[in-house]
């Protein structure tokens, strides 16, 4: 099986979503409690949206994955601070045109979300067929050949 090294950009589409989502939830929360502690929670849900976008979506935590590493049903994980870790993939998985989750267990017990504007579009591919089959598509050798 062949390994698969994918390099993570920033995706500010997908830090305005977590941050306008965190916002839409503090004004349900400031809706239903009203006054000051309404006020306070709209507040610790936009910090929380900010927080998560930046570490999750921009990469500029300590402990944001910046490189992942795929190599049979294992995933070797390295995060800003250049600390890395190794862990197994776990299912199920989730695949689409626009994001890709893959659950990572032992030790890790976190879920990589990826978005197809944080790689480029053949390294995309290459994730999203890499999540439904374990493995990279191979060309025969006649196929390869002009």
């Amino acid at each position: 099986m062949s390994a698969l090294r994918l390099e993570l950009s920033p995706s500010p589409r997908l830090a305005a979503l977590i941050v306008v989502l965190h916002l839409a939830a503090g004004a349900a929360a400031f809706a239903v409690v009203g006054g000051a502690a309404g006020l306070a929670l709209w507040t610790a849900f936009a910090a929380l949206g900010i927080a998560a976008a930046r570490s999750r979506a921009l990469h500029r935590a300590p402990g944001s994955v910046r490189v992942i590493e795929l190599a049979g049903e294992g995933a070797s994980l390295t995060f800003a601070n250049g600390a890395r870790l190794s862990g197994e993939l776990g299912a199920p998985r989730h695949v689409s045109r626009f994001a890709v989750a893959l659950p990572v267990r032992r030790p890790a017990g976190r879920t990589l979300f990826v978005t197809s504007d944080m790689l480029d579009v053949t390294s995309y591919r290459a994730l999203r067929l890499w999540a439904l089959w374990g493995k990279l598509p191979t060309v025969a050798e006649q196929q390869a050949r002009p």
